[in-house]
């Protein structure tokens, strides 16, 4: 049995700091007295505990108070991507079987494609309020959340995540991090997204403030890593290299107290690693995916600069191997065991087994390095083969990252009559740069067969709702130019 985590925290460490938002800060009691409110007003609205509802919404306090109001109403919670399509949500809501889609006002003319009952924000707040009894303890398997993957390919599927993934997820983290009293988490990642999500949890069973920011905003990043107004920050590649660009265009460092950069979504380029080590940021990288609740590995910060671009050992009740391998070095597939590894899915793929003997294989290609180090070389499905060569197009993007004039690089590749596959490259550039220049770059630090045949110039790379690039949908910009 795990202790219901908002109402434990509230009798733990009542008058402790839980959350900021725009100049307004909330203890955990007074959080726990919003949720309660809000919950009892859920019930009210004819929502009872074991009940599945969707949940839409923009990354501010208001959804921090309804999310923790499904959960002490023990609600499921499909978190809806708020920048998907209405198509696309239309089929998450359907595929789900929520029995009520929970909606800020402001978003949902994004309902309209789906025959879901909505229940507007503003409606819960003028709802009368039911007596809620509250469950002190949940069963490691109850299912808290659900979450889409990213849909890479296919049909996305609906990831349960239970209480006992989110527990592991984030015990595992803090044995890896550390904590100190005085941590403050700035969360601009999106909250329907598992990394904005698992700075929740980790506010929660930690004891730990969240300074919550509704969008990520380069300028207030930069300035609360400067100026000492957080310890922690989560970023992927994208995000991070704009923190970096406003520290360097203000000739700042980092604030002493700053602990952490944790960046995931992918591989970050070494430059992007070599910059933050001037600045004093310490970036750790780390590795994890919907299915398991956040983070599966994350380098030490002891070892930030001994193994510059690893993600790390697993963390501490988790497992890793690479399929089909057996000495260090070798590429393969990543497969993950351990207690933060979903039980399955829902809808559509309810039948589908997560596992192969036990491990969960993830589509990713990586290696461990002799002592155990994991690094990510790039998804499986996203792999450009050339002439029988094997070709990774993370490997080229870093290269272009390094690039003084490229702010964003994509790598995919493209059918050839005699070559099958060969990758091309799209750039968002600032200055003034040629095609001629990126590949005169490109050919003194890649393989001939790796640098790309071509480079389109635009002014954005496609990417969803936690910033990951979406390389599937790159070629689709040849049809724009």
């Amino acid at each position: 049995m795990i202790p219901n985590w908002l109402m434990q925290r509230a009798y733990l460490t009542p008058e402790k700091t839980a959350l900021s938002f725009e100049g307004e800060k909330w203890t955990f009691a007074q959080l726990k007295l919003q949720a309660l409110t809000l919950a009892g007003k859920l019930k009210a609205n004819g929502l009872n505990e074991g009940h599945r509802i969707a949940l839409l919404g923009p990354s501010n306090a208001e959804m921090v108070f309804i999310i923790h109001a499904c959960m002490l109403a023990g609600l499921e919670i499909v978190m809806l991507n708020s920048r998907l399509t209405k198509k696309e949500i239309a089929y998450q809501l359907d595929d789900s079987g929520a029995t009520m889609v929970i909606v800020s006002d402001e978003l949902s003319s994004m309902i309209t494609d789906s025959p879901v009952r909505q229940l507007l924000f503003s409606a819960i707040q003028d709802s009368a309020e039911h007596k809620l009894v509250v469950q002190d303890t949940w069963p490691s398997d109850k299912t808290i959340t659900i979450m889409y993957t990213s849909g890479t390919t296919g049909f996305p599927k609906g990831v349960r995540q239970t209480a006992g993934n989110h527990v592991s997820s984030a015990l595992s983290s803090v044995l890896n991090l550390g904590l100190d009293e005085n941590d403050i988490w700035l969360c601009a990642m999106p909250l329907f997204h598992i990394s904005g999500f698992s700075i929740l949890v980790r506010s929660v069973l930690y004891g730990m403030e969240v300074q919550l920011h509704e969008k990520f905003d380069a300028v207030q990043s930069a300035k609360a890593v400067g100026d000492g107004s957080v310890t922690r920050m989560s970023v992927v590649s994208l995000t991070l290299d704009k923190v970096l660009r406003e520290l360097e265009n203000g000739n700042r460092v980092a604030h002493s107290s700053f602990k952490s950069m944790l960046a995931g979504g992918g591989p970050v380029p070494i430059a992007y690693l070599n910059r933050a080590k001037v600045l004093g940021v310490p970036v750790l990288q780390t590795y994890g995916m919907t299915e398991t609740s956040s983070q599966t590995a994350t380098l030490a910060a002891s070892d930030a600069i001994r193994k510059m671009g690893s993600a790390g050992k697993p963390l501490f009740f988790n497992q890793i191997k690479i399929k089909g391998t057996k000495t260090p070095d070798e590429k393969g597939e990543v497969c993950i065991r351990g207690p933060h590894v979903t039980p399955g899915y829902i809808g559509r793929f309810a039948e589908l087994e997560p596992l192969e003997d036990g491990w969960l294989p993830t589509g990713d290609i990586g290696y461990l390095d002799f002592e155990g180090y994991l690094y990510i070389v790039d998804r499986r499905s996203d792999l450009i083969i050339s002439g029988g060569e094997n070709i990774y197009p993370a490997e080229i993007e870093n290269v272009l990252a390094a690039h003084p004039n490229v702010r964003e690089a994509g790598v995919c590749g493209k059918e050839h009559p005699e070559w099958g596959s060969v990758p091309i490259a799209f750039v968002v550039v600032l200055g003034t740069v040629t095609e001629a220049d990126l590949m005169s770059f490109c050919e003194k630090r890649l393989a001939r067969y790796k640098v790309p045949k071509s480079f389109h110039f635009v002014d954005e790379l496609p990417r969803n709702g936690s910033n990951k690039l979406l390389r599937r949908k790159l070629k689709e910009l040849l049809d724009w130019e």
